[in-house]
């Protein structure tokens, strides 16, 4: 254990953009939920990172416009595919979104097969790396964050599945680059599962996503492991904490 990685230039931009990215992501993981679509942003994230894959082919950089440009296109062109899937395809759609995932999913492989350092490329695009993050890319995030937040709770109630899933298309095309699809899973799903049966659902999301993030961004810095990793078994561990308080306050109450 050690605590020189303790250092708030490398945490603390990483703890910010975990707190952007959950504020996005908690009550659209909510809304998955309760349509029953959970496997939905795995298969937009693999996507957009299949995107971010073809623009590297094209030796576009890392974080520039273009990059950015193929990331959101596919994840739209995938939210509209997907949502017209739900409106004709209803009792098939759990599993043709689990094919989508699978196909992008092999085709990242494949674009990468011949690449010397595609399975690093492989492997940041799955688990991200959340302490790369700098000061700089804060604003751009806070301002995709602002947009998702004000279409969501000023108009969600006008927007249709074909809305929602293109919304969500854009959340999820500014976090995966930044943590990985792994975790934009886990920011979406675990807390929304660890808030289910409280009042204050959103609240409690929040609250579980962000001492979720922190604690995993502490241990893994502590004990020297990979990040994104940790912070998807602490959320799992908070989450669980909550509904067993729950659970508990439910029996006492009873």
């Amino acid at each position: 254990m050690s605590f020189e990685g303790l250092e708030l230039s490398i945490l603390g931009p990483a703890f910010i953009i975990g707190l952007l990215i959950l504020a996005t992501h908690v009550p659209l993981g909510q809304e998955v939920l309760k349509r029953g679509i959970i496997f939905i942003d795995l298969a937009i994230a693999q996507i957009a990172g299949l995107g971010v894959i073809v623009a590297y082919r094209f030796g576009w950089e890392a974080h520039g416009w273009e990059v950015q440009l193929v990331a959101l296109s596919s994840a739209l062109i995938a939210a509209l595919a997907l949502g017209w899937l739900e409106k004709h395809y209803q009792q098939f759609q759990e599993a043709l979104i689990g094919v989508t995932f699978i196909l992008a999913a092999t085709a990242s492989i494949l674009l990468l097969a011949n690449n010397p350092h595609g399975g690093e490329s492989l492997k940041d695009l799955l688990v991200g790396q959340i302490l790369w993050v700098t000061w700089d890319q804060l604003l751009p995030t806070a301002l995709v964050t602002g947009f998702v937040l004000l279409i969501w709770f000023g108009f969600r109630q006008r927007l249709n599945h074909i809305g929602f899933y293109l919304l969500f298309a854009l959340a999820v095309t500014s976090s995966v680059q930044l943590i990985g699809v792994y975790l934009v899973f886990a920011s979406l799903i675990i807390p929304a599962l660890g808030s289910v049966g409280h009042k204050k659902a959103l609240l409690t999301g929040y609250v579980i996503g962000g001492s979720g993030y922190g604690l995993g961004l502490i241990l893994s810095s502590l004990l020297d492991l990979p990040s994104g990793a940790v912070i998807v078994w602490s959320l799992a561990c908070i989450a669980l904490s909550f509904k067993l308080i729950i659970m508990k306050n439910w029996k006492i109450a009873e």
